[in-house]
């Protein structure tokens, strides 16, 4: 029998506790003994943890969020930290452990590695910006909440003949506002993975004018710069008035999509077979619909961008 520990570190996401379940339920299926750490790698430093069993993850697969908590916890940086968690993790003889998050995540769950500790990884973040993974879970959650926004915005935008600037989440990566801003027409898509000109965004904006259309939409990743300041771009360049919208932490939030709580799943069920296995220092991913995994050093290498095919096809169809 093995102690499997488990935590969800960085921002929340929607399918995080799906994931969390299938942990539990699988490694209890398999024989072990699951463990779980609240608030993230903050959780081993300051031993808080708790045996889990099948009724402690009954109910929650379609909730938001982390039942377990969460958080960035940048203190786990120092060495210090980092050692006083391995040794804690130790003392607790667990035989590995499971971290679901982020880039910020992988990275310390790399150096718990590095300190002895058999560690996976399973993508949990709405930005989608991981390398090694077709999909993250909750990007599929955050894209829909996005649209679901979009299309709301889109009614009273043509209503009082406006544009709208919609900011979205996505500091170093673009992937929610070019997917839900492909999936609601946006007429402008703003992504830091792509040059942006201001003279050829009001060109576009006021060429839809003089071809009749009363509204506009403009889709912003918040990494570029804020709504406002875009705002008082146009406005200072060209005199162009547009009004602005932040989303903001709703995009985290609401019930998972089926999409994610079946990669969820996967992906948890997964991490118990390859941990109990004796693999560690590798991140669970979906590619091409297959599971795989990779190194923690080729997640977090560099950032994974848009593909940006998809985003010259968004601009071609809102001519």
């Amino acid at each position: 029998m093995k102690k499997i520990g488990v935590l969800t570190s960085g921002g929340d996401a929607p399918g995080m506790n799906a994931a969390l379940r299938a942990v539990v339920r699988m490694g209890i299926h398999r024989g072990h003994r699951v463990f779980a750490f609240y608030n993230g790698f903050k959780g081993i430093v300051e031993n808080e943890s708790t045996e889990m069993y099948n009724r402690s993850v009954g109910d929650i697969l379609t909730r938001g969020g982390t039942i377990i908590g969460t958080a960035r916890y940048p203190e786990f940086v120092k060495p210090e930290i980092q050692k006083q968690a391995a040794r804690n993790f130790k003392l607790l003889e667990m035989d590995g452990l499971i971290v679901i998050g982020g880039d910020g995540s992988f990275r310390g769950a790399l150096e718990l590695k590095k300190l002895g500790i058999a560690v996976l990884g399973i993508p949990g973040t709405i930005d989608n910006d991981i390398n090694g993974t077709d999909s993250t879970i909750g990007f599929d959650t955050a894209v829909d909440t996005v649209l679901d926004n979009i299309k709301k915005l889109r009614d009273t935008a043509s209503s009082h003949q406006r544009t709208i600037i919609i900011e979205v989440m996505g500091r170093t990566s673009g992937w929610i506002a070019l997917k839900s801003g492909l999936a609601g027409g946006a007429e402008a898509i703003i992504v830091p993975e792509m040059p942006f000109d201001l003279e050829d965004l009001i060109h576009r904006l006021e060429s839809g004018i003089a071809r009749g259309k009363k509204h506009s939409l403009v889709v912003l990743a918040e990494g570029v710069m804020s709504a406002t300041e875009l705002s008082d771009k146009m406005k200072d360049a060209m005199g162009f008035t547009a009004n602005t919208v932040v989303l903001g932490y709703v995009q985290r939030g609401g019930s998972p999509t089926a999409s994610d709580i079946i990669l969820a799943s996967r992906m948890g069920a997964r991490a118990v077979d390859e941990i109990a296995s004796g693999m560690s220092g590798v991140m669970i991913g979906l590619l091409k619909g297959e599971l795989v995994t990779t190194p923690f050093e080729e997640v977090i290498a560099e950032p994974k961008i848009i593909d940006p095919n998809l985003y010259h096809l968004a601009m071609a169809l809102v001519h």
